[in-house]
């Protein structure tokens, strides 16, 4: 189907917008939205700039650091790198169209600049949250993985990283050719999906895309860090709370929280939101209020590097070397080669377990304990907390 069908149903489904406005005439795509007052988009405008302004910085900084260490290169490593790389492109296409269009208070740039700007966001999220998804089963494998099983290689992550984009892409295309639709939101400067059509095909589209795309990655997430949780539990009580297993204990549990709320704090209201028109297309709701939902699900593009990569403490190492001006080669020359080494065994009943840590030590001082080495930003806490060996 072309692009001038897309345009069409487009307008026939401008019935999701508001119903006062409609009545009115109101042409999203020639004049902003008359119940929105003119300082509420300049705040929303405002708002866009400073997060696509941090994201683009924050995950372009993850792409290249990622790039110029071979420490950080490692097959568990190419998640956060398709993540971030998504996220940066959300910003790109998404956060900077938005930024645009609130500044007029109105999308300026016509139908088929809305049908990419739905199409660019809702895919490069989608490809966001289920790397996210992915992110979360790889670190259950590599921490609760039964001794002597196969190790994540790059090939399972080239197989991950293509299943997201390949997944993704399935379930954001066929609003292009026809199977629903992209349309401007309720207030008016941004394009999503049409939540508020109340035909029987649209509505079958949403609810297969909310399940494939929140539900499902969202289960996912959930389950595999509540099987790591209770692993690294088991691993303690068997130490007999030592503190040298509360401490990792209690700090991948501190991650642990903070990357679910993350996740479900961005997007859950949006994907509420479109739960509820969705069930209920009739339902009145302020525009700019309907608004908020959707701009603040961009916000996890700011969020996601900060938790997966800057709270890291061997990526900060290597990001600050970088920000130096120091080169790779001296860099590398100077890093600790050695790494924590841990093993978790289990006794002859095979229910218990144990952590056994060996530390290694070098003779340089000066520069040693400043720059050690950047071996696996993925592993977060498992590495820095010495759970398991990568």
């Amino acid at each position: 189907m072309t692009f001038s069908l897309v345009r069409e149903k487009m307008n026939a489904n401008e019935s999701g917008l508001p119903s006062p406005s409609t009545a009115a005439g109101w042409d999203p795509f020639h004049q902003p939205l008359a119940s929105v007052q003119p300082w509420h988009f300049r705040l929303l405008a405002a708002v866009m700039l400073v997060v696509t302004a941090l994201s683009l910085a924050e995950n372009l900084a993850v792409i290249l650091v990622t790039s110029r260490f071979k420490q950080l290169r490692q097959p568990i490593n190419y998640m956060i790198v398709n993540l971030s790389v998504a996220d940066f492109l959300v910003s790109l296409s998404g956060g900077t169209i938005s930024f645009l269009a609130n500044l007029r208070g109105y999308f300026y740039m016509g139908h088929w600049a809305c049908v990419l700007e739905g199409f660019a966001v809702t895919f490069f999220g989608i490809v966001a949250l289920w790397s996210l998804a992915l992110l979360a089963m790889e670190r259950y494998f590599v921490v609760c993985r039964p001794p002597g099983s196969a190790r994540l290689g790059g090939k399972h992550a080239v197989l991950g990283i293509a299943f997201v984009w390949g997944f993704s892409f399935i379930w954001t295309i066929p609003p292009t050719m026809g199977w629903s639709s992209y349309t401007v939101s309720r207030i008016g400067t941004t394009c999503e999906p049409n939540w508020y059509s109340r035909a029987y095909t649209d509505h079958t589209y949403i609810i297969t895309f909310l399940t494939t795309c929140f539900i499902v990655p969202l289960l996912v997430i959930l389950i595999s860090y509540g099987k790591l949780m209770r692993k690294l539990r088991k691993v303690s009580d068997t130490q007999g709370h030592l503190g040298a297993t509360r401490k990792p204990e209690t700090q991948v549990t501190r991650m642990v929280v903070v990357m679910i709320l993350a996740f479900l704090v961005c997007w859950m209201p949006y994907a509420t939101l479109s739960i509820l028109v969705t069930v209920c297309p009739s339902v009145q709701l302020d525009p700019w209020l309907a608004a908020i939902p959707s701009f603040f699900s961009k916000t996890a593009t700011v969020y996601n590097p900060i938790i997966y990569v800057f709270m890291n403490k061997q990526f900060r190492r290597c990001l600050i070397q970088m920000f130096n001006c120091s080169s790779t080669e001296m860099a590398e020359s100077q890093m600790d080669p050695t790494l924590d080494r841990v093993m978790l065994t289990q006794d002859k009943r095979g229910s218990e377990m144990s952590t056994m840590a060996a530390h290694a030590t070098v003779s340089s001082r000066k520069v040693g304990d400043e720059r050690r080495n950047c071996y696996s930003s993925a592993q977060l806490a498992a590495s820095e907390n010495k759970i398991c060996p990568m």
